[in-house]
């Protein structure tokens, strides 16, 4: 037993505790957080748990001290991905298939990796999804309290080679982070479908960006579905992503968007991010919003064998457009709205209410796991293409001729000093329930409010979810403070306005939203009042 007190800001964001990695590797800080998530949840002696990360800096140490800890503690199992690597959805998709008593994921996610970067630790629970909110007020109750954690001293086990090991009683269980995970795959698409789609001369080019989707997507594309050698590119995961940022967006997936906007595009390209529970869709000469990649998905997914009976129904987050919605409406079946944060899907999918879901932030995922899942938003695209037997540009051109187009884009201003951005959004709650029927620059508010969720399955409420301005016409604003940064705070902005008019389905979104764009600049005074030009990334 080690003596210890609590440390300042061990406090979860959307999807656990990120901080810089340097943080983490204080003394006492990683110890006293793990100590806090077993105390938390009502200890773990005697249970079994999964355990893997996405390979960035300071992964396999901190694999190590868990290990230890954990051992220490009265665990009876672990099982640990090979070389301590799992992607989100893989680790989720084990502890299902073991029927776990729940996983401890280290990633950041699509945040930059390094020793002057990002690391992260998250506990999911047995449903293999992160944890509610009850979940995590447990844990952070316990950060503020502690006064002791367990540890085991021992050698580092070695996770180089599948194996079985003792420490200090407990089972660990080395296994192939890729395996288990390919195998659904394959139960829920059609592979040979795909594969024969290949072998017609389909091109494809998959994007890893030097992070823990590179051995998967080797495995499966270039592997399974028999896609050329050199289909996945930047495929050897590195604990600083090669010194890119693993977010796949078009800024920063910068080398996939040169080769599908260059003279020679293949005919589909995607990418998967830090801890491969994202998705970016492009076609050639053509980027496919999250928000638009899920209603193309929820309108074709009985495509695919995991849906061939349809969907029971879909849910997005807030922030996301209504696209979905209209796909939904069309079906006949529900379409839940929830608040940020892949945890509020868990109990609208363990409820078997939907099958899809997701979110405008590069999210997908179906009711195969309890996390996001990249790979898998990959291949239901795949599986349409290989049906539907169109181009990207004309299934989407169809789509929107059939639903509307729900222009859309999100604008990021990064690391913002706390202070301003706090103000910004308390100024704007205070004005919501007086600015309705006011003008801001060419536009007329309808309404505004501030998103609170009642889950139809446990009756929870969650509120202060993102401030939500409605304008004349059907355009909407929504702002909200992003929950998975670790410098400052980054002021996230979406932008969506509906098109039905066929002759102008195929503006660029930015034109589109202009008079949106101003209107909102107006209302908030975002680049007055942090000193900004404009916004840092636009997606």
């Amino acid at each position: 037993m080690i003596k210890t007190s609590p440390i300042s800001g061990q406090t979860p964001g959307t999807s656990g505790l990120r901080k810089k990695t340097a943080e983490f590797m204080k003394p006492h800080f990683l110890q006293n957080y793990v100590q806090s998530i077993f105390d938390g949840i009502g200890g773990v002696k005697g249970k079994t748990f999964i355990l893997g990360g996405d390979g960035r800096y300071f992964n396999n140490d901190a694999i190590q001290i868990i290990l230890k800890m954990a051992a220490a503690n009265g665990m009876a199992r672990m099982i640990v991905g090979q070389d301590g690597l799992l992607s989100t959805p893989a680790a989720s998709h084990l502890i299902r298939l073991h029927e776990t008593d729940g996983g401890l994921i280290l990633s950041a996610s699509h945040n930059l990796g390094g020793p002057n970067a990002d690391f992260g630790l998250k506990y999911n629970m047995p449903n293999g999804g992160p944890a509610t909110e009850f979940v995590t007020d447990g844990i952070v109750a316990a950060t503020q309290k502690i006064d002791r954690y367990f540890i085991v001293e021992a050698d580092d086990i070695p996770l180089s080679s599948i194996a079985k090991f003792e420490l200090a009683g407990m089972t660990i269980d080395v296994v192939s982070p890729t395996d288990d995970y390919i195998q659904l795959m394959s139960k829920l698409f059609d592979f040979e479908a795909i594969r024969a789609m290949f072998g017609d001369g389909f091109r494809m080019t998959f994007d890893a960006m030097h992070a823990i989707t590179g051995p998967y997507a080797v495995a499966l594309f270039e592997g399974a579905l028999g896609a050329p050698q050199g289909t996945v590119i930047n495929a050897t995961p590195s604990p600083d992503f090669g010194g890119g940022h693993p977010d796949p967006n078009p800024v920063w997936a910068k080398e996939l968007m040169a080769i599908m906007y260059g003279p020679d595009a293949p005919d589909f390209g995607a990418a998967s991010d830090g801890d491969g529970d994202r998705n970016m869709i492009v076609g050639p000469n053509q980027y496919i919003s999250s928000s638009d990649s899920l209603a193309f998905l929820a309108a074709q997914a009985e495509a695919a064998p995991a849906f061939a009976a349809g969907l029971t129904g879909v849910a997005r987050s807030m922030p996301t457009s209504g696209a979905v919605d209209r796909v939904a409406d069309a079906k006949g079946i529900d379409c839940f709205e929830t608040p940020t944060g892949w945890k509020f899907f868990g109990n609208l999918l363990d409820a078997g209410r939907v099958q899809l879901c997701g979110e405008e932030s590069a999210g997908t995922g179906g009711n195969h796991a309890r996390e996001k899942d990249g790979l898998w938003a990959v291949l239901l695209w795949l599986n349409i293409l290989a049906k539907k037997k169109g181009s990207v540009s004309n299934l989407m051109k169809n789509h929107w001729a059939t639903y509307g187009r729900n222009y859309y884009t999100r604008h990021d201003y990064e690391a913002v000093p706390k202070d301003i951005a706090d103000g910004i959004i308390s100024d704007l709650r205070a004005r919501l329930t007086a600015i309705g029927g006011q003008t801001a620059g060419a536009l007329t508010i309808q309404r505004a409010d501030e998103f609170s969720y009642n889950d139809p399955v446990d009756k929870s409420v969650s509120t202060g979810q993102g401030l939500r301005i409605f304008f004349d016409g059907g355009a909407r604003a929504v702002l909200r403070l992003s929950g998975t940064g670790t410098e400052g705070a980054t002021i996230r902005v979406y932008l969506e306005r509906l098109v039905t008019d066929t002759n102008e389905l195929t503006l660029d979104p930015q034109v589109a939203l202009e008079d949106l764009i101003a209107a909102t600049e107006a209302l908030t005074g975002i680049r007055s009042k942090t000193g900004r030009d404009g916004p840092d990334v636009i997606t």
